[in-house]
């Protein structure tokens, strides 16, 4: 367990078509932390370092490239419409496999690109439960379909790789991931600071938390 003075870097897993609240989930949640972590910070990378156009047309700019990303503690990989373009890009996917499977998390359907790279086979994982908009099927439903990961509905899954239930829940997640590190309490008080305490009970308690971290 770290103490609240030990730095992590998150690296936020950028693409074209990504949700905004994806980035807000994540890059927002780890500012508001430094309140009670100084030394956590948070690094945007995506294909190519520069502008990224996301879902409804907001533009980001990427901190890095994949080619010269830094050392990371945890790549959290967001999810949105763009998810199928990024599952078929090989420079994403290679990035992906080469990094430490407990050193890798996914918000929403960024779960969908972990399984295109293979870092959920035989892992339990979870990913947005609803189809929406023009979608036929519900990336959960698409994600078991595979038959390499176990799909469970739950705000969080935890298989060594972490998994979310979508949304909204890239803020739980990233409060997850930073308990992981630093404890209950750290986590806690974040949660308290960006008034979110009651809605992690509250979606706890209607979907739980999966802890599954031994594959297969």
């Amino acid at each position: 367990m770290k103490q609240s003075s030990d730095p992590t870097l998150f690296g936020v897993l950028s693409h074209e078509g990504v949700e905004p609240i994806d980035i807000g989930g994540t890059v927002g949640v780890i500012s508001m932390a430094r309140r009670v972590l100084p030394n956590v910070a948070a690094t945007v990378v995506a294909p190519r370092a520069g502008p990224v156009r996301l879902a409804g047309g907001v533009t980001v700019c990427a901190d890095h490239g994949i080619d010269t990303a830094p050392a990371c503690d945890v790549v959290i990989v967001c999810g949105g419409t763009g998810w199928p373009a990024a599952a078929a890009d090989a420079t994403i996917l290679a990035y992906l496999r080469g990094l430490r499977p407990e050193g890798i998390a996914s918000v929403c359907t960024g779960a969908m690109i972990l399984g295109a790279s293979g870092v959920l086979d035989g892992r339990r994982a979870t990913t947005r439960r609803h189809a929406v908009g023009t979608e036929v099927v519900a990336p959960l439903e698409r994600l078991g379909r595979t038959g390499s990961a176990r799909t469970a509905v739950a705000q969080v899954v935890d298989a060594g790789v972490v998994t979310d239930g979508g949304v909204s829940l890239a803020i739980d997640t990233t409060l997850y991931l930073l308990g992981r590190l630093y404890g209950h309490d750290a986590m806690a008080e974040i949660a308290r600071a960006i008034e979110y305490d009651r809605a992690y009970a509250a979606n706890g308690a209607a979907l739980g938390t999966v802890i599954d971290v031994a594959p297969g």
